[in-house]
């Protein structure tokens, strides 16, 4: 069956937004900026997310499973994403998460709480997969049955979300007369990446991908790893296309202080200042372990004119995550900061 054709839920808004960033645009003076407003997909505030799980969702509604069970980090926006798409199609939604439970509830968390997600806290990682089979094998024995979905919805279905996303992009730059060199996103899972990559040369797209890594990372590595599985995909969906490292454009930044920053989920100042400009410039909220990584490689990138041309036009791809701002061991990382770039009065 051609991509064009799978059948899926309908769980997001689309088309998501371009918007151009104005005043980001004017305080560079390189080239046209726009952003692809995919934070604004549902449900449960959504984010790239909403595109793979409509295929995921529907194969699980075909199956006649009752609960959906899916992974990540204590904070995970895919598990939240998750979450709401599962109760807006009355399933159970279960969360295994790495990491312990602190007793404290904040960001993502608040949200899959408020939406009433079964949630199994993993303090050693070596045992999830253990616990991953106790749990389901608890909800079968109450007569549930329950589909998987993998970390990031990045399976070979999955990626069938951001092949096709590039298609409602061409539709909108035709539509509104948009010229766009360049598309930057992040790189975790690789669902979205990889998907964007086989969609830009499915559909002739005008454009090259250009990802940030959300994690430290040898160069090389990454590129091959998206490789494979871009491949994979290809021949899953029987699009006809193969795809090389020299398709694979990943910007690490500076070696002594890269995009990624440390570590995965650690605060870190640079990403925030980039974070801060998003937000002050264009009202627009970025988190601090996705997105905001990959507007400060855009920010420099442009600058710097690495990868990105002075002349030429990029749009960033809002993969949301916001709500990570609101996550307690941000907020504390961040008051001085946030006091610094407000004026804040008592009487």
């Amino acid at each position: 069956m051609a991509i064009e054709n799978l059948k899926k839920v309908n769980l997001g808004h689309y088309p998501t937004p371009i918007e151009k960033m104005e005043n980001i645009t004017k305080m560079l003076g390189k080239g046209t900026l726009y952003i692809k407003r995919d934070d604004k997909t549902g449900p449960a505030f959504g984010g790239n997310k909403t595109r793979k799980l409509e295929y995921l969702l529907q194969e699980a509604l075909d199956n006649g499973c009752t609960a959906v069970m899916t992974f990540g980090g204590t904070q995970t926006n895919h598990g939240r994403t998750t979450v709401g798409a599962a109760v807006k199609l009355g399933l159970k939604p279960i969360l295994v998460l790495s990491g312990e439970d602190t007793g404290y509830l904040s960001g993502n968390l608040t949200l899959d709480a408020l939406m009433g997600a079964d949630i199994y806290f993993v303090k050693d990682s070596s045992k999830l997969q253990e616990v991953t089979n106790d749990v389901i094998k608890k909800y079968e024995q109450k007569g549930d049955k329950v589909y998987v979905v993998p970390v990031g919805g990045s399976n070979l279905l999955g990626a069938a979300g951001y092949i096709m996303s590039v298609k409602e992009i061409l539709n909108q730059m035709k539509e509104d007369n948009l010229k766009i060199d360049h598309i930057v996103c992040t790189v975790g899972s690789m669902g979205t990446f990889a998907g964007l990559i086989l969609g830009a040369k499915y559909f002739n797209a005008p454009f090259d991908i250009i990802a940030v890594p959300v994690s430290p990372a040898p160069i090389g590595q990454k590129e091959k790893d998206v490789v494979k599985y871009a491949n994979e995909v290809s021949e899953y969906h029987g699009l006809g296309i193969t795809i090389t490292e020299n398709d694979v454009k990943i910007a690490y930044g500076p070696e002594e202080a890269p995009y990624s920053g440390e570590e995965y989920n650690k605060p870190d100042p640079i990403t925030r200042e980039a974070i801060i400009t998003a937000a002050k410039l264009e009202g627009i909220m970025l988190d601090p372990t996705y997105t905001g990584k990959t507007f400060r490689g855009l920010l420099d990138m442009v600058k710097n004119e690495k990868y990105i041309k002075s002349g030429e036009s990029a749009m960033f791809i809002h993969t949301g995550g916001a709500m990570a701002l609101w996550t307690k061991e941000h907020l504390d990382d961040m008051q001085e900061q946030l006091r610094n770039n407000c004026n804040t009065t008592e009487y």
